[in-house]
């Protein structure tokens, strides 16, 4: 989870999110390389005296400067569309879970089993214990078994919402008459926080989500306890 003081990305809790750090860290260093080589040129040009008199009209130095740019940008984008592809596929989901948005919580529908609904309301700052996040905790978690595939299937009631957990890797709109999916697993247990990631009106603020990651065994007993 991150932190007032933390400045970079959160700890990754899924697959998919070790690939977007791998890619973060892959454009960083093309983005660093590109920077130092032109200002050591931006450098070289404000303190050297002397000028080529063939380089305003020079056709290697300009095939040169289109050529090596396209090279760098196909190097940032064939890793780009790959992780594209792999965070829209969905493929023989373990669990399906329906989230809702509504102004200003989040409800959920658990549609392989009968009569699992519940509403997510954000914990008020007079009702937090000791042990709670402020703005940040539910009254019902979500919750998912670890190293399974699981399926979100996202919509709104009533205006655009986004359905966001950074340390899984997730972001998907939750648009009102439209169903969107996204699938994520998740490889340890623990807590994952998010929060409504698209401006929804006066408590967009106030619509936190929070994911409870836990082992097959206890998710069974969990989902007994639910449809009892």
């Amino acid at each position: 989870m991150s932190t007032w003081k933390t400045l970079m990305l959160q700890d990754s809790t899924s697959p998919l999110m070790e690939q977007l750090s791998y890619f973060h860290d892959h454009a960083l260093m093309i983005l660093v390389i590109i920077t130092v080589l032109v200002g050591q040129l931006l450098m070289s040009l404000f303190f050297n005296k002397y000028t080529h008199r063939y380089l305003l009209e020079g056709q290697s130095i300009e095939i040169i400067w289109t050529i090596l740019p396209t090279i760098t940008l196909i190097f940032i984008a064939i890793p780009s569309l790959r992780l594209i592809y792999i965070l829209d596929e969905v493929n023989n989901p373990t669990l399906t879970i329906k989230a809702i948005g509504h102004q200003w919580y989040w409800s959920y529908e658990y549609s392989d089993f009968k009569n699992i609904e519940f509403d997510s309301y954000m914990i008020p700052t007079n009702d937090i214990k000791l042990t709670n996040f402020r703005l940040l905790d539910v009254d019902n978690r979500i919750t998912v078994p670890f190293e399974s595939n699981i399926r979100m299937l996202v919509t709104a009631a009533d205006v655009i919402h986004s359905w966001t957990i950074p340390s899984l890797g997730i972001k998907i709109d939750a648009t009102p008459g439209r169903l969107n999916q996204i699938s994520f697993s998740s490889n340890r247990s623990g807590l994952f926080y998010g929060q409504c990631s698209e401006i929804c009106g006066a408590n967009h603020s106030f619509m936190p989500i929070v994911l409870e990651s836990i082992s097959p065994k206890f998710f069974s007993k969990w989902i007994i306890k639910m449809i009892e």
